[in-house]
């Protein structure tokens, strides 16, 4: 079942990039709340990135899957004393928005790891409730990250208003393009915009970006935690 969700989502966003002539995006798994077991089969079936929201929830599925050199992505907000932890075991972390984050994660990265993938968190639709820097905070961020030697800065990310009106997620994902476009001028390696979730990668795919995350799509309903 999980492998033919995969190729079905895989699929869909092939498709979505040839309709609106964009190049495929890379295909982030959102795996909050599932097992192991189940991120093992998805990774038998050939998905190598996750994302989890939660470090410790990802701490014991990093470790159980050790073996199996899987990319792990922090898609989840990221709480300042969690920032060591989140050092030594993702691979990418998508939300950082705020400049305590970047001094922390780079002088918590291990030196016998890879530089640690950064992408700055954007509230696009100035909502109370999400977590993300404001736009005009990212030269600012985008400056500190890439002045640390243990951090990269891939890009940005963001997670829209679910408006129920098409073209105001439309706007919204224009504006994280225009956002992105513009920090790629002055910061040449960022390569990634992050944004699309089950229910609308079709017209993040379409404004632009490069990696979507997905979870419903390939998982099904979230498994609850105990």
């Amino acid at each position: 079942m999980l492998a033919q969700r995969l190729s079905a989502t895989l699929q869909s966003l092939e498709n979505a990039a040839i309709a609106a002539h964009r190049p495929v995006p890379r295909l982030l798994a959102v795996s909050k709340t599932q097992t192991a077991a189940a991120i093992a089969a998805l990774a038998a079936a050939g998905q190598h990135a996750f994302g989890e929201n939660y470090v410790q929830e990802a701490q014991a599925k990093i470790g159980e899957l050790a073996a199996q050199e899987l990319e792990w992505h922090l898609v989840g907000h990221l709480q300042s004393n969690k920032a060591e932890l989140a050092a030594n075991l993702f691979d990418w972390v998508q939300t950082v928005d705020r400049t305590k984050l970047v001094a922390a994660l780079a002088r918590f990265r291990p030196g016998d790891r890879a530089p640690l993938n950064v992408l700055i968190q954007v509230n696009i639709d100035d909502e109370a409730s999400k977590h993300g820097c404001d736009p005009r905070d990212i030269p600012g961020l985008a400056t500190a990250i890439a002045a640390e030697p243990r951090l990269v800065l891939r890009g940005l990310m963001a997670i829209p208003a679910p408006h129920p009106d098409i073209e105001m997620r439309r706007a919204a994902y224009r504006r994280m393009a225009g956002l992105f476009a513009d920090l790629a001028t002055r910061h040449p390696q960022a390569d990634t915009l992050s944004m699309g979730m089950s229910d609308d990668f079709p017209l993040a795919v379409a404004e632009g970006a490069t990696m979507v995350r997905i979870g419903t799509a390939l998982f099904g309903s979230r498994a609850t935690t105990s």
